[in-house]
């Protein structure tokens, strides 16, 4: 007996490598590290910022020629012509944003360097005849002398405008916005011009007419209230930054004026100049936005 424990106690001693083979070695898993997550931003809130631009503007044109005494159109110009420059200003809005839409309104002001000129003229008297278009030559006892052409130049600037506007966007990702925009604008339209002319005279049936230049100009200032709408994208960058690009079309509806001039229309009365002008804008623009409340 003592023999067969002793024989078992020697066979434990022996058998450790072989158990300790067998046994599972438990496996030690290491957490891997976490994955950046976009927060997303939230376009909710107040904002203020700035922009500038560039506008192609454009005035579709009509220049008349009127005799005062019977109140005929002796002529009439139309055209259209360009009003460009640069722009530049503030605005603020406020948006709300649920899941993926935004709504929001928007106020701006901006200064403007946008200005353009149309000329318009009155023929005088074709070869061989004695009366323009507008104005009567003067016929002598052997030899008459031809009417000669009025001139008419226009100058039109836009002073300054703004816009009032609703703006309705999708958060294409967290923080790109797609949005229109449509709302309220209005203007300062400043226009200048100046007419002349030669008027020609002299007795009745003497030989040898009076050629007696004349001038005239005027100057006016108006603000027009109209509407415009457009498009843009902007992209928020830092937590309370965004930039943008923006395009609006703008209408400010027609301004109109009349000059009572020194040269003589056919019936002897002044010659009256009148313009109509349908006044709107192309603008372009890049603003930047600081949000109140943006995360």
């Amino acid at each position: 007996m003592t023999t067969l424990l002793a024989a078992a106690a020697t066979a434990m001693l022996l058998a450790p490598p072989a158990f300790a083979a067998d046994l599972a070695v438990p496996q030690i898993y290491a957490k891997a590290p976490p994955v950046a997550v976009d927060p997303g931003y939230n376009w909710s809130g107040f904002y203020a910022g700035i922009n500038v631009g560039y506008g192609w503007g454009r005035s579709a044109t009509t220049a008349d020629f009127i005799d005062s005494r019977a109140g005929a159109l002796l002529s009439s110009s139309a055209g259209t012509f360009d009003r460009n420059g640069l722009t530049g200003g503030g605005q603020i809005g406020y948006n709300w944003q649920r899941e993926m839409v935004v709504v929001g309104f928007e106020a701006d002001f901006q200064g403007s360097g946008q200005r353009g000129s149309f000329a318009a003229l009155c023929a005088g008297a074709p070869a061989g005849l004695q009366d323009g278009v507008c104005t009567p030559g003067h016929r002598g006892d052997n030899t008459f002398d031809p009417a000669l052409p009025v001139a008419f130049d226009l100058t039109q600037k836009l002073d300054w405008f703004g816009t009032v506007r609703g703006r309705l966007g999708v958060a294409v990702t967290p923080r790109v916005l797609l949005y229109g925009t449509g709302g309220l604008a209005y203007g300062r339209i400043s226009t200048s011009g100046s007419v002349s002319a030669i008027n020609v005279g002299g007795f009745p049936g003497a030989d040898g007419g009076t050629f007696t230049p004349v001038a005239a100009s005027f100057g006016s200032s108006t603000t027009k209230v109209g509407w415009t709408a457009g498009a843009g994208v902007e992209g928020a960058f830092a937590d309370n930054w965004s930039a943008r690009l923006e395009y609006l079309y703008v209408d400010l509806g027609t301004v109109s004026g009349s000059l009572v001039t020194p040269v003589i229309a056919l019936s002897g009365a002044p010659l009256v100049v009148g313009y109509r002008a349908h006044v709107s804008d192309n603008i372009l623009r890049f603003g930047l936005n600081y949000c109140f409340s943006g995360t």
